[in-house]
């Protein structure tokens, strides 16, 4: 068994009862609930955490994802991983307060990963759904393109890729609100990481599909072509004329991709 609290919070639990039990049998408001995985947003003192519960996914689950070729994901290891891999590489990820597993068996493997509440903060996705009628200001949109630009870089040249890569995954501090957010001041986690993978490098799909996931999730937001090319140079760390040369296949599938899961989201 493996079982991680940190100091700061363990005043909040009793010693007569194993920690492990009192962190599964947390509750508060429900935010998703499939596949074995629970995740609650919990007060603990005067603050807030979400804790995600993993308590087994059964072997069905997991047998259908090596069918379909994908990874099952049986326990909060993987978030705890990616978490503590990106902190290290300085992009900002919510805090681990508290993490446990136990059990051999993968499929009726229990853990939790307890992480701090980001707040106050605001989802890219919330943030631009209105850009189309209320445009943002020129160094605003700028500077946050080139923020997640640097992210997904970061990521895939280490080796890691999120799998679930839309603008909802990217929460902006507004510590004093949204109306006035400093464009040269801008803070973004990334979040919702229990699917990510790591490698010793990324593989071209897997590089492809998250940012597809990115321009499928920003469609609608109002970005102009020189918005995309401002995302590609900054990612790619070249001048507009080399992607062209070196890279336009890659961005190619990117978008074909993109537009794939477009229209697939509005059937």
């Amino acid at each position: 068994m493996q079982l991680y609290l940190r100091d700061d919070i363990k005043s909040y639990f009793v010693s007569s009862t194993p920690l492990f039990e009192q962190l599964m049998a947390l509750a508060g408001e429900r935010f998703r609930h499939q596949e074995g995985r629970l995740t609650q947003r919990v007060l603990l003192g005067d603050k807030y955490y979400f804790i995600k519960q993993h308590r087994g996914v059964g072997w069905k689950e997991i047998c259908k994802n090596w069918l379909q070729l994908r990874l099952p994901i049986v326990s909060a290891y993987n978030e705890w991983r990616a978490i503590r891999t990106l902190k290290n590489l300085g992009i900002a990820v919510p805090p681990i307060a508290a993490y446990g597993e136990r059990g051999i068996n993968p499929a009726k493997r229990q853990s939790f990963i307890l992480l701090e509440e980001l707040a106050p903060t605001i989802s890219l996705e919330d943030l631009c759904k209105n850009w189309p009628a209320s445009p943002p200001s020129f160094n605003l949109k700028k500077n946050l393109i080139a923020e997640v630009a640097h992210i997904a870089n970061k990521l895939h040249q280490y080796g890691m890729n999120h799998r679930d890569f839309y603008i909802c995954h990217f929460l902006l501090d507004v510590p004093n609100g949204v109306e006035k957010i400093n464009p040269q001041q801008l803070k973004l986690h990334l979040i919702d990481l229990h699917r990510a993978q790591i490698r010793r490098i990324t593989p071209e799909r897997w590089r492809v599909k998250d940012l597809a996931g990115l321009y499928f999730s920003s469609k609608d937001i109002g970005l102009t072509q020189r918005d995309l090319f401002r995302f590609m140079q900054r990612y790619a760390k070249k001048s507009l004329r080399q992607i062209m040369q070196e890279d336009k296949d890659f961005w190619q599938k990117v978008m074909q991709r993109g537009e794939r899961l477009y229209r697939d989201h509005l059937k």
